[in-house]
């Protein structure tokens, strides 16, 4: 099967998938007409109760952490969202639903489904009393099962949630983009070849990926080396830009913090990580562990720096791209909070102008710190597959 079927069968089954959850959403939350009037009415009354708290009290901090943080659906404008697929496997099988359901839970119980329970962005499967009311720690935090982490996933008391939440969706849309942008590509130059200019869209990503090449992966890692790693480095550098310039648009589809979220950046820190352990070689890691040319009690002190430092170097990878994409996302929510809680035209136009500059500043942090993921990357791998320098053997073998 050759790379054009691969492709489309894969974005095929892509849509797929998302087409066959939110059907299975949907015969998840049909209703009689009865119900459905019920429920709406139920709807309009919550959601006017929600504006009318927040037109007479905003909340700055919670304005901002919405923002930033990850949830099950898209808030457009009003009472406009886009429902995101719930998607839960407790033991007993898969339970799948509109996030709607979430929002909107049975007023008596405060539950979604009989079962779930959801608070300031966290879905657990609670234990209840006697009355049926859901038990609360001192902390106010619900008794019950809680969403697998790294850390209890072997624990009987956690359930594994594969719901597509805002980040996920940014996720998908960025792999989407990526592919539409490279096959696009790719078809230009299998049209027209590579004696002919490039124009267009090929020649804006012809000239990135020669910048990826020439002045990010060929001084660290060499000419020869390059080939080998440079998909890895195209990868990282345009998905986390793409991703970076996603969650800048204010709206759906885009608005995911996807690069503000530890997660992302923590897994592509280890999989950089994981290069550096796969393809070192004998001379780095003689280095790091037994230093040559310096006394035995310096080695020995040296050995531990430098095995930290392995691990240091991605770490600070993941927090320098987590840290800079959150702050200025921050940053620009606050300066529009502050229009809503003076509530004056004076204000909101200046606050409104240094958005628009904070903005465009963000435009540029978002290539800049993919730059920084990506030029990092490639000194730590080029570090790992340097090949020893013979000059320097010499010299060491003159001491001995």
């Amino acid at each position: 099967m050759d790379c054009k079927k691969l492709i489309s069968r894969l974005l095929t089954v892509v849509f797929l998938v998302f087409l066959s959850t939110f059907v299975t959403c949907a015969q998840h939350t049909e209703h009689n007409p009865d119900e459905i009037t019920t429920q709406e009415a139920e709807i309009d009354t919550l959601l006017k109760q929600d504006h009318d708290q927040k037109d007479k009290e905003f909340d700055l901090s919670a304005f901002i952490l919405h923002h930033v943080g990850d949830d099950y659906s898209f808030h457009v404008a009003g009472k406009t969202y886009v429902w995101l697929p719930v998607i839960i496997y407790d033991g007993n099988g898969f339970d799948v639903f509109s996030s709607k359901e979430l929002h909107f839970p049975d007023q008596t119980t405060h539950l979604t489904r009989g079962k779930y329970y959801y608070h300031h962005g966290k879905l657990t499967i609670p234990e209840l009393d006697e009355h049926g009311h859901v038990k609360m720690d001192e902390d106010g935090d619900p008794i019950g099962k809680t969403e697998a982490k790294l850390t209890n996933m072997a624990s009987p008391n956690v359930f594994f949630n594969f719901s597509i939440t805002k980040n996920v969706f940014g996720l998908f849309l960025s792999m989407l983009v990526m592919f539409l942008i490279f096959i696009s590509v790719a078809r230009a130059y299998k049209k027209r070849g590579t004696d002919v200019a490039p124009r267009g869209l090929q020649n804006a990503m012809e000239a990135l990926i020669v910048f990826v090449k020439v002045e990010i992966a060929e001084p660290f890692i060499g000419k020869e080396k390059t080939p080998k790693f440079l998909p890895y480095l195209l990868t990282v550098f345009f998905f986390i830009w793409i991703n970076n310039m996603l969650g800048l648009i204010p709206i759906f589809p885009g608005s995911a913090n996807v690069s503000g979220n530890i997660a992302f950046t923590f897994t592509l820190a280890f999989l950089s990580l994981c290069l550096v352990f796969i393809f070192g070689r004998k001379h780095f890691w003689s280095h790091i562990f037994w230093y040559p040319g310096v006394p035995v009690p310096v080695k020995l002190l040296l050995a531990v720096l430098e095995f930290l430092g392995v691990f240091t170097k991605p770490f600070s990878l993941m927090i320098r791209l987590f840290a800079n994409i959150t702050a200025g996302h921050i940053i620009i929510m606050s300066i529009i909070g502050i229009t809503f809680i003076t509530q004056n035209y004076i204000v909101g136009g200046v606050t409104s102008v240094f958005s628009v500059v904070m903005f465009v500043l963000e435009l540029l942090v978002a290539a800049i710190q993919a730059y920084i993921f990506t030029l990092l990357t490639a000194q730590m791998i080029g570090a790992a597959v340097e090949e020893p320098h013979h000059d320097h053997a010499k010299g060491e073998a003159a001491h001995h």
